[in-house]
């Protein structure tokens, strides 16, 4: 039985303590690679037509890492992987800023996929492990924590451009400082003896099948904004430093304004749709965040290029968040099965964002490609009154056997 609010074992608080930890960590490793981009394409020469390959590899490999550890955690546990796969991911970002030819940050950006994927994984399933024991959701939290941790990280990056460090030093200090809180932050995971059978269970749960068709629209929705989040990820650095010529330093701003955002607004998203309802507040996310890919496409100077990426990540938070929950009220009985659908449309998102802004960069301009996501963003508007409360659909049939 799930720990009523009131009667939390102190076991489980330092379980949800760390694995907070964990993911702010996470955020700030995350944040270091992307936001500079652009010097480690300067530093292997890569070509602005083969960076979308490289950056399309990331989350295919991820996918394939969440897909491998799914296997591991039967076997040794969630937080065995993650006490493992945590500090291996620094070192994979070390692996990145040491390199100095393709095949090395090949193999280097490689390694950070499969180990994302299965960090990802990992902390997921230890995170719905304990909000299976709370009883009450909390997931929230941590990806806020991961917010948080990629305005650390944006920060890091943009200090390291302005004192010109250098990858090699920017990424080993980081690394060297960050990998050794991961492993202390593992001692504190919460394990068998706090949370029983509940990552099995919830595990049991997500196995569970339930219908594709009434979760579609919410899965494209995820897409699309998983799409958005990318291209700001991987591009909004390299837009202000090629399109707008942003010294570099300045440039990372963009990427720390849009995760200050997503920090703030998942920190008020609750009471707005408490006071306004689930619909309005994704229609309103959407038409926000596509004015921010439009005035960051006719930004005349970084400071509005940095103003639009803000504007973009109050837009975006509104609406993943939604994607979540809409999705357990469609299937209250099997709320983990449908999350997990979901959540694949997450890496769909990221694997078709980097290519499709990039090629059509390449073929044209930065400008003319932040307009592709501002018109799949757009496209949520009409799918927004599947977000709206509505009679629970019947529990999925448990496996037989």
């Amino acid at each position: 039985m799930s720990a009523a609010p009131t009667d939390v074992p102190p076991g489980l608080r330092v379980g949800r303590a760390a694995l907070a930890v964990s993911f702010l960590l996470q955020g700030t490793t995350f944040a270091l690679l992307v936001t500079c981009i652009p010097e480690i394409q300067h530093r292997y020469g890569l070509s602005d037509g083969l960076l979308p390959v490289f950056l399309a590899a990331v989350p295919i490999l991820a996918g394939v890492g969440s897909i491998t550890s799914e296997q591991l955690v039967k076997r040794t546990g969630a937080r065995a992987v993650l006490r493992v796969v945590q500090p291996a991911v620094c070192l994979s970002l070390a692996a990145v800023g040491l390199g100095d030819a393709l095949w090395q940050l090949a193999l280097a950006l490689g390694a950070f996929g499969l180990l994302v994927g299965a960090l990802d994984a990992s902390m997921n399933m230890l995170g719905v492990g304990l909000q299976h024991r709370y009883g009450r959701s909390i997931m929230i939290g941590f990806h806020a924590a991961f917010s948080l941790g990629g305005i650390v990280g944006a920060v890091l990056a943009g200090l390291g451009s302005h004192y010109d460090l250098g990858l090699p030093v920017l990424f080993g200090t980081a690394a060297a400082v960050i990998a050794p809180l991961a492993v202390v932050t593992g001692t504190g995971f919460a394990g068998p003896a706090e949370l029983g059978d509940a990552v099995r269970e919830a595990a049991e749960a997500a196995a569970r099948s339930v219908p594709w068709r009434p979760l579609l629209p919410l899965c494209l929705a995820m897409a699309f904004a998983y799409i958005a989040d990318a291209s700001v990820s991987n591009y909004s650095v390299k837009y202000l430093t090629d399109g707008l010529g942003s010294r570099e330093d300045l440039a990372k701003l963009s990427y720390l304004g849009y995760m200050v955002a997503m920090l703030l607004g998942r920190a008020l998203g609750d009471r707005a749709v408490q006071r306004f309802g689930a619909v309005p507040v994704v229609r309103a996310g959407a038409a926000l965040a596509a004015l921010g890919f439009g005035l960051a496409a006719v930004a005349p100077a970084a400071w509005a290029g940095i103003a639009a990426f803000t504007v973009l990540g109050f837009g975006i938070c509104a609406i993943i968040p939604q994607v979540f929950a809409a999705g357990g009220r469609l299937y209250p009985a099997d709320s983990d099965a449908a999350v997990a659908r979901l959540n694949l449309f997450n890496y769909v998102g990221f694997l078709l964002g980097s290519p499709l802004v990039g090629a059509i960069a390449d073929a044209s301009s930065y400008r003319w490609a932040l307009l592709a996501p501002m018109l799949l963003v757009l496209a949520v508007l009409p799918l927004a009154d599947r977000f709206a409360p509505a009679p629970a659909l019947a529990p999925a049939p448990a496996p037989a056997g």
